[in-house]
């Protein structure tokens, strides 16, 4: 596996029977405030994407999905053949976050996808491939939209 193939990411909206999308914020210093984000992260040796994503929602927020709908897969930046993949999860089980020292202060709440798609709107995530997903997820359900 290439340098750039192991820096690969997951990201994951996770939506309840109810249509609510788990998000997490945490206040990040270095960027002046709380933020917004989506369960995900770069992928650990020997995983595929669709193994970190569930490890990742597993890991900080603690939810198992039945479920699984890829959302497509996006380079991260022109200098590097890196990429983010995004999923939807749905049949959602909850359990208890296992945060790293690294995430220790990462908060989970439910949002209605119209209230987090305004928060995109706002600037509230950190970022980019979150409000995609969530664009793509919300795109998906109302393909009006």
């Amino acid at each position: 596996m290439s340098n750039d193939a192991m820096r690969d990411a997951s990201v994951v909206v996770a939506r309840d029977q109810d249509g609510l999308v788990a998000l997490l914020s945490a206040h990040f210093t270095k960027h002046g405030g709380e933020y917004l984000f989506l369960p995900g992260g770069r992928r650990e040796d020997g995983e595929d994407p669709g193994e970190c994503a569930r490890r990742e929602l597993r890991e900080e927020a603690g939810i198992q999905a039945e479920h699984w709908t890829s959302l497509g897969s996006y380079a991260i930046t022109l200098g590097s053949t890196a990429r983010v993949h995004l999923y939807e999860a749905t049949g959602l089980t909850c359990g208890p976050q296992e945060l790293t020292p690294s995430e220790e202060g990462f908060k989970l709440s439910w949002w209605p996808m119209r209230d987090a798609l305004e928060a995109v709107a706002e600037g509230r995530f950190l970022l980019p491939a979150g409000p995609l997903a969530l664009l793509l997820a919300a795109r998906r359900a109302e393909p009006q939209l």
